[in-house]
């Protein structure tokens, strides 16, 4: 018997704001424990909550960007639940009406072909606060605060995942038309993006759907593929035994690639969601959405398509400098009065993406400037290096931060055109190699190879490398 996955995601996602959604105490990360808070974050009888006008703006440029329908009249609502992090005892969110409803994302499936993620909602929410366990098991608890009431989108898509594939690369997708919109940096590592997944399984070409698992609080795109890949298995044996799934919530266990279960699942009824009567209705008239839609940035298909139209790339070469809106943006400010953009993304995907990796970097943290990449091609084209001492001057780059023009000052790494110089170490090769010269002769070559190698060897690679070719042919022609 198969069985057919039926997925859909819960993804929380932290809007990009300075100050937290209904008080004006700040949202930075990283701040000493507690110290972000006041009575309406923290719940204290008699504060009163109102609403960040950036986290509602913030919330519609979100809805646009995910082709969402942006509702006129949508309203906030206490979600009702008892947790340690949770001072209020309720965390403000959307239910019946949300603020954005009836969205997509395209993404291309395993096979190519290109599938839509229906959205039900994106609705706006304040976040809890966070839970600091001691390395001792039997050790204290601690509570962080500073979290409560920082913004959230959390964004709800229809049952229409069939694979962990392509819940993986609908991840992705949202990660990119987020930051592209400007709306969130989505940074796992800070919290910023968070993700729960729903998963059943049905008999395949059933209609119905089975019993649903939730696996909660993923922290990275690859560990929801492999807690799905594990639940999918572990779901299909159960049914396949005869035995019966029931309903609950399971937290995924990366050191033992599993998942293991948490709680039974809630029902919406469970949390007595009601409208908070401190918070009156959000009305948004069409011209203020329309406003919006036109200072809406350009999102990742229209980026990938203009780096292909404009610079002529090709459609791989765009789709891998799109995966950050901020290598696409280096790129194109490398480009800038310079003519060649195949030359600049070739190196932005091999040298400069290499050094990112390395260095578990951001490419805003990055030494080389584009103006400082695109003289080190300046250098390049004008004969004044070669290609080996560009590679070697962009290392120096890289570890010092000094510029292309100044590291080939001080390090005498120009390049070699004395012909008399060249002719001279190309006679020393000849002479040592007279073998190898012979090998050529008879039609080997490598055999030339090898002398090219040898002269640029003798003149630790500052000899110019057609200049070079020009000069061990003309010698040895003539001899």
């Amino acid at each position: 018997m198969t069985y057919e996955a039926v997925i859909g995601l819960e993804i929380h996602v932290q809007l990009n704001t300075k100050t937290k959604t209904f008080c004006s105490c700040s949202a930075e990360y990283g701040a000493r424990p507690n110290s972000h808070t006041c009575p309406v974050c923290l719940g204290l009888p008699g504060a009163l909550p109102v609403i960040n006008e950036r986290v509602l703006i913030q919330g519609v440029i979100a809805g646009l960007a995910l082709s969402c329908e942006i509702s006129n009249f949508s309203v906030f609502a206490r979600k009702n639940y008892f947790y340690p992090d949770l001072p209020k005892a309720y965390q403000i969110s959307q239910y019946e009406l949300p603020l954005n409803k009836n969205g997509h994302v395209m993404i291309l499936n395993e096979k190519g072909r290109e599938k839509r993620i229906g959205i039900i909602r994106a609705h706006l929410e304040e976040d809890a606060g966070k839970l600091v366990h001691d390395e001792n098991p039997k050790g204290p608890s601690y509570i962080d605060f500073n979290r409560c009431g920082v913004p959230l989108l959390e964004i709800v898509t229809e049952p229409d995942i069939r694979s962990p594939e392509e819940a993986y690369r609908f991840l992705v997708a949202i990660k990119e038309i987020l930051q592209y919109a400007g709306v969130s940096e989505c940074n796992m590592e800070k919290g910023e993006l968070r993700v729960d997944v729903n998963i059943s399984l049905r008999e395949s070409g059933e209609e119905a759907f089975g019993v649903k698992q939730e696996i909660k609080n993923m922290n990275s795109f690859a560990n929801v593929r492999r807690a799905l890949e594990y639940e999918i298995k572990r779901q299909a044996r159960i049914l396949r035994t005869g035995g019966k799934l029931k309903q609950e919530t399971r937290l995924f266990d990366q050191t033992k690639n599993s998942t293991i279960t948490m709680r039974t699942k809630e029902e919406a009824h469970d949390y007595r969601y009601f409208p908070d009567p401190d918070l009156v209705p959000i009305v948004i008239e069409d011209e203020f959405i329309e406003n919006v839609h036109k200072k809406l940035p350009e999102l990742p298909e229209q980026k990938r398509d203009r780096l292909v139209t404009h610079y002529g790339l090709t459609r791989y070469d765009a789709e891998n400098l799109c995966t950050s809106y901020k290598i696409a943006n280096y790129f194109e400010a490398t480009c800038k009065n310079y003519q060649q953009p195949k030359k600049i993304a070739n190196w932005i995907l091999s040298e400069v993406m290499k050094v990112l990796n390395q260095e578990k970097i951001e490419i805003d943290q990055f030494k080389v400037t584009p103006s400082n990449l695109r003289e080190l091609f300046d250098l390049l084209d004008s004969g004044v290096i070669s290609g080996k001492i560009a590679k070697e001057v962009f290392s120096l780059m890289v570890a010092t931060g000094k510029t292309a023009k100044i590291i080939v000052e001080e390090k005498g790494l120009k390049q070699l055109t004395d012909k008399d110089h060249i002719n001279k170490v190309v006679d020393e090769v000849i002479a040592e190699n007279e073998k190898v010269v012979s090998e050529y002769r008879d039609g080997k070559m490598k055999a030339f190879g090898f002398l090219m190698g040898q002269v640029m060897r003798k003149t630790k690679g500052k000899a110019n490398p057609h200049l070079v070719n020009e000069l061990l042919k003309e010698r040895i022609e003539n001899k």
